[in-house]
């Protein structure tokens, strides 16, 4: 026991010496490496990037890119085409950096307009709107280093769909269902100008024109041809419109609908809830949507309507110039 105590105090007061006077950390000794020469060739690292780069410069590269492309979204008119916008703005980086030209799909007005404007504030990028003639309203855009692009790419084809519409008359939805049923999708096909009783012609891409030329043989119950004719043996007008005013209490997509087309707000809304009806080439949802000065209304078997002119009556109600397209 009293070896164990004796040896208990002398721990102690070593522990206390050892906080009271503390010895100097020892200092790990410098290790000298001999410096080694190497050829001045570059050496393959995986977070190099091929140009140059680390992981971590490409990064905020990629952050910067992202930053910049919300920058130009900001502010975007048509929240339900932006998507659409942004793949136009990929396609802008891609051919920037490659050196390339690249084309669209064709474009609803309203992306092509937010594309376009969006377009021009790219430096070294160029853009090109085709639709196969001046007043087209579904267009191709060509975007390209403004170094590659430097004249009109061939990129819309003509074909004119004929058959003996004197006895029944198709409309421009019964040659766009005649047409889609091919399997053609939607962005693949421009505008279609109606010719009366000799048929339509109609905007596509040029790789498409030999396969409608093969597979649409029928628009409704009438028999057609169709054969591929160049741009410039279109045929196309300004449309026909008929305006005139309507007072209405607001501005919803079904009161202004309702008196432009002269059906029923009831018989409005069940298109709404069918999909058939759409404000700037996007089905709405929704009666209570809001309209504003220069919206498109179309409705399946109307036709199409554009909202002019808004002036607020002293009653606070809408004095609205509706042009309905004939």
């Amino acid at each position: 026991m009293a070896l164990a105590s004796c040896k208990a105090q002398w721990i102690a007061r070593r522990a206390v010496q050892a906080l009271s006077h503390p010895h100097p950390r020892a200092q790990p000794r410098a290790i000298r490496f001999r410096r080694l020469s190497y050829p001045s060739t570059p050496r393959f690292s995986p977070f190099l990037s091929p140009y140059g780069q680390s992981a971590s410069q490409m990064c905020h590269l990629a952050q910067a890119v992202k930053r910049n492309e919300d920058d130009l979204l900001n502010g975007f008119g048509d929240k339900n085409a932006i998507e659409e916008v942004k793949h136009v703005l990929e396609m802008a980086k891609r051919a920037s950096s490659r050196k390339i030209v690249l084309h669209t799909d064709f474009l609803t007005p309203p992306v092509q307009k937010e594309s376009m404007l969006l377009l021009e504030k790219l430096a070294d990028i160029k853009a090109i709107a085709q639709g196969g003639y001046p007043q087209a309203e579904r267009c191709r855009i060509s975007i390209g280093h403004i170094e590659t692009l430097t004249s009109e790419p061939d990129i819309v084809g003509a074909v004119s769909i004929t058959g003996n519409f004197s006895f029944d008359s198709c409309s421009h939805g019964d040659f766009l269902g005649a047409i889609l049923a091919t399997g053609i999708a939607r962005d693949k096909l421009g505008d279609i100008l109606l010719q009366g009783e000799r048929g339509a012609q109609i905007l596509i891409v040029p790789e498409l024109v030999d396969f409608i030329m093969a597979t649409l043989d029928k628009v409704g119950n009438v028999p057609v041809s169709c054969t591929r004719i160049p741009l410039l043996a279109l045929e196309f007008e300004p449309p026909r419109t008929k305006s005139f005013r309507s007072v209405e209490a607001s501005l919803r997509v079904d009161a202004l609908a309702s008196a432009g087309f002269k059906i029923s707000r009831s018989k409005l809304a069940v298109l709404i809830s069918n999909g058939d009806v759409r404000v700037n080439w996007t089905t709405v949802t929704k009666n209570g949507t809001t309209l504003k000065s220069g919206d498109i209304v179309s409705v399946s078997g109307q036709g199409r309507l554009k909202i002019g002119e808004i002036i607020t009556t002293r009653k606070g109600k809408f004095a609205v110039e509706l042009i309905r397209y004939l």
